[in-house]
């Protein structure tokens, strides 16, 4: 028995394991962006269509998160996380052998329950072996996945064969090495009575959290529905501003993404308020950026727009686990993290859907992106109404 511990990774690699393992996740729901508008030609289907077949992926999520979200707490996080990997890569067989919407529809729902039941587990497992770099991993993470996977589906499409297949078919390397990974990898917490009561959809949170959580979510809200508009819309809308490859499509995701994960990165040390007003205040310059931008057909304008928006996504995600995660306990992080999730999947799931059907019914693409753009703006103004309010009673206490 001596031996037996030699052969479970370190907590270091296990942190990068499981940081590995959300950015693989992330990738794979982000790797079909370049693709749908080869989809859409071969089996002719409109924007809405589109937004829906991405926007799935994120009611799938939330199913996943409301019901399995915390059975990580109770059985461990290694089989929860095992068996994601084998749903996620059940998802990308099904990608490999689309043939039609109903069978993107079919992987992207599949897609959403292995990263439902992965995302609470990968996330609180991270912070049980390092609260500290857990969260800064848990905040970089998405972004680096979601850059990731655009870029390289961007670049496997416009240069080597089978455009179509063969994004998925790295990815189902990446995940069978990442679940030898989980096998090797020491469990987090002990496993505890109630598995199939936490089965049970239950929207709770404990009374610390729930101020901190009013305040957070309309910023998480308001990044990830700019995320998932850019995931969705961002490579046409490259495309009506200028006549490109697929590469500028999948550039414009990659460059939101690494620009967030360089917010997290240089604001990791700030206080959670002075994240979140950064994230806030980025977010706000991108979106009139963009506005501007799309209205003057300037495409160097923006993809600065695009750099902004990265930073707000990047510290306003990162502000909002820096200001929740401290205040829960060991055995509510799970829950906790997954209810966080859920505001972030509602954002970036339903304003997009909308934003398709506005595409093909209201004012087309570019007064689509102008009208979105607008939004993101209101919810962040709300947010600053919140991050303000936050600070009058922290003045008054020493009374």
């Amino acid at each position: 028995m001596s031996n037996v511990p030699s052969r479970r990774l370190t907590p270091n690699v296990a942190l990068l394991l499981l940081a590995s393992i959300i950015v693989s996740f992330v990738a794979a729901s982000t790797a079909p962006s370049p693709l749908y508008g080869i989809y859409q030609a071969r089996w002719h289907f409109s924007p809405i269509t589109t937004t829906v077949v991405f926007a799935v992926y994120s009611a799938a999520v939330l199913a996943t998160l409301l019901t399995v979200g915390k059975l990580s707490d109770h059985v461990g996080r290694r089989p929860v996380l095992l068996a994601a990997i084998a749903v996620q890569m059940i998802s990308l067989v099904i990608f490999v052998l689309a043939g039609g919407v109903p069978t993107l529809l079919a992987a992207r729902v599949v897609q959403g329950v292995a990263a439902g039941a992965a995302t609470g587990a990968a996330a609180a497992a991270m912070l049980d072996i390092d609260r500290s770099r857990g969260t800064l991993a848990n905040s970089i993470s998405p972004g680096i996945g979601t850059g990731v996977g655009a870029l390289l589906s961007a670049l496997l499409v416009q240069y080597l064969p089978a455009p179509t297949r063969l994004v998925y078919l790295v990815l189902l390397v990446v995940l069978l090495v990442q679940g030898v990974g989980v096998v090797l990898m020491a469990e987090t917490v002990t496993p505890m009575a109630g598995a199939l009561r936490s089965l049970r959809p239950e929207i709770r949170l404990p009374r610390a959290v729930r101020g901190p959580m009013l305040v957070v979510a309309p910023v998480v809200f308001a990044v990830w529905a700019l995320a998932g508009f850019f995931g969705a819309l961002g490579p046409a809308l490259v495309r009506a501003l200028m006549n490109s490859s697929i590469v500028a499509g999948g550039l414009s995701i990659f460059i939101f993404a690494v620009f967030g994960s360089a917010a997290i990165l240089v604001l990791r040390d700030r206080p959670a308020r002075t994240v979140m007003l950064t994230g806030i205040t980025a977010l706000v310059i991108g979106m009139i950026i963009t506005l501007v931008s799309v209205s003057a057909d300037s495409i160097a304008g923006f993809f600065v727009g695009l750099a902004f928006g990265g930073v707000g996504f990047g510290g306003g995600f990162q502000g909002s686990l820096k200001t929740v995660t401290p205040l829960v306990e060991a055995h509510e992080r799970a829950s906790v993290l997954s209810l966080l999730y859920i505001v972030s999947y509602v954002g970036f799931g339903l304003p997009t859907v909308i934003a398709g059907f506005l595409v093909v019914h209201g004012g087309g693409l570019r007064r689509t992106a102008e009208e979105y753009a607008v939004a993101v703006i209101v919810l962040a103004a709300v947010a600053l109404l919140g991050l303000r309010g936050t600070a009058r009673p922290t003045r008054a206490s020493p009374r």
